[in-house]
């Protein structure tokens, strides 16, 4: 009923509403994942947005490039990318860029991308790690859900401090695909472990671990 609301009430475009959501996502998904992102990025307004990339804002313009909080070496990217259909020849141009500019990490937000750009990806997993999502999959911020729960990243001697309390090994954890919505918002990589509480009046309190696979 809400996003009815205001999408009466917004005289806009609708595609600057629809990036603007995007790209906030996006910065929060930096922010959760220990990168440095700006207030000012995170409170960005609509009206704000549109002052500064306009009614129809050209994808390309939106890039971000940070770094982590704790690791200055480690920078990250984040390509808007203008094509409608994102092809190997336009992965190439990504992966150009990364590579001049030492980054190896990436995220690539596509409206559509082809089969072949996507194993495209996979052939150079071993230089560069380039996660996509599609712009439908960033409209709304899943870590927001109600019945989502409060998501910790265990730091390596936490991991094996857990395991060694309950004299378990990894893979016997529950586990959690990296295949999964919560998984790649974080951008975790098998072997990682999660820390989940569960707290609201249908699931009551408790914690679990996940280890991604």
């Amino acid at each position: 009923m809400e996003s009815c609301i205001s999408r009466f009430i917004d005289k806009g475009s609708v595609n600057s509403h629809k990036l603007y959501r995007v790209r906030r996502t996006v910065f929060q998904m930096l922010d959760d994942r220990g990168y440095a992102v700006s207030d000012s990025d995170l409170t960005m307004t609509l009206a704000q947005f549109r002052v500064a990339y306009g009614e129809e804002p050209n994808r390309h313009d939106l890039f971000i490039s940070t770094t982590s909080r704790s690791d200055c070496n480690d920078r990250i990217f984040v390509f808007f990318a203008g094509e409608a259909k994102v092809g190997v020849k336009d992965l190439r141009t990504y992966a150009m860029r990364m590579k001049d500019e030492n980054v190896y990490r990436a995220i690539l937000v596509v409206q559509h991308i082809t089969p072949a750009a996507k194993q495209g990806i996979k052939e150079i997993a071993t230089k560069f790690l380039l996660e996509t999502f599609q712009e439908t999959e960033l409209l709304v911020n899943i870590k927001e859900h109600a019945l989502v729960p409060e998501h910790q990243i265990l730091i390596p001697q936490e991991k094996d401090e857990l395991l060694k309390q309950y004299s378990v090994k990894e893979n016997q954890l529950p586990r959690m695909l990296a295949s999964d919505p919560i998984a790649r918002y974080y951008g975790l990589r098998r072997g990682q472990v999660v820390k989940l509480t569960y707290s609201s009046d249908v699931t009551g309190h408790y914690v679990t671990y996940r280890c991604v696979w």
